[in-house]
């Protein structure tokens, strides 16, 4: 698909939140566990004063269909389990995504256990598709990082980190796992959380500098 770039910012592989989600080993848990996926080819609309997340979209390159990105978000419960790739509600087909270098590394050595359920599995997984992406409500995905709501997102997140890496990590690791281990976590990821949080505040809402002739 080609795009026209005075009106559009087209985000590939080469950008650098694209890039990081590339050789980022932490994201292989969102990736490979959770299925939350990035497209290859992600748009931002330059010519409107909105915010970032109201502006952003996803092409689809079977339909050609320009879809809101907002269709893939939590509040929609279609952040996650995209393990196959984003589906495309208007085609149901799949848009295709990125690929987290180390996902892509477990799956090559542990394709022997998986391979043959492949087919299968995606079978089964385009089948629930369709349900998922009925009713949608993009307007409560611009309102979940406005307000306080970016407190609750960070918090979550750090919480969810703290038990992956300071509890069933050092668990599944043969690491110790002690008070003071477990309170420098809660410390870490609080923060963490609430720094996560407020950047994606920041970031989704940022508007764009329109020049004017």
């Amino acid at each position: 698909m080609k795009f026209d770039k005075e009106h559009y910012k087209v985000y590939t592989w080469k950008h650098w939140s694209m890039l990081h989600w590339c050789i980022n080993p932490g994201l292989v848990i969102n990736e490979l566990i959770l299925g939350q996926r990035v497209p290859k080819v992600s748009l931002v609309d330059k010519t409107q004063d909105k915010p970032l997340v109201e502006r952003s979209y996803v092409p689809c390159p079977h339909c050609h269909s320009l879809h809101d990105s907002r269709i893939w978000a939590s509040p929609n419960a279609t952040l996650f389990k995209n393990w196959f790739g984003l589906y495309c509600p208007n085609c149901q087909q799949i848009i295709p995504c990125l690929m987290n270098v180390f996902t892509f590394l477990i799956l090559a050595i542990s394709f022997p256990l998986w391979g043959g359920f492949k087919k299968r599995l995606k079978t089964k997984w385009l089948a629930q598709q369709p349900a998922r992406y009925e009713n949608l409500n993009l307007a409560q995905v611009s309102q979940k990082f406005k307000s306080q709501n970016w407190v609750k997102t960070g918090l979550s997140w750090g919480a969810f980190m703290f038990v992956f890496m300071s509890v069933l990590y050092p668990y599944f690791t043969g690491g110790k796992i002690t008070a003071v281990s477990l309170g420098m976590g809660v410390v870490i990821w609080t923060l963490g959380g609430l720094l996560f949080g407020y950047f994606m505040k920041a970031y989704l809402n940022k508007k764009p500098t329109i020049k004017t002739k």
